[in-house]
């Protein structure tokens, strides 16, 4: 739907809105957009389960415990070849 647009029509729409709404009122249209789309799609993944936090995966639970894993000596030692 929004692929067929192009340059032309996106700075076409961006005109009209910036016609329709003024300069003060389209930061804080944008900003209202972005909250209820953020909105839309957490609640989305929480109806479908598709979100990330609520993966129980026995893949997810390994790379969780690697990724807790502590560092080992050579990770925690700095590098000599760097200038101080």
């Amino acid at each position: 739907m929004l692929s067929d647009i192009g340059a032309p029509g996106f700075i076409l729409l961006a005109l009209l809105a910036l016609l329709l709404f003024g300069p003060n009122k389209l930061p804080g249209l944008g900003r209202a957009a972005g909250k209820t789309l953020r909105e839309v799609k957490r609640e989305m993944n929480e109806i479908f389960g598709d979100s990330p936090q609520s993966s129980s995966s026995p893949q997810a639970v390994q790379k969780t415990e690697q990724s807790a894993a502590p560092a080992t000596q050579t990770e925690a030692q700095p590098s000599r070849n760097l200038p101080e």
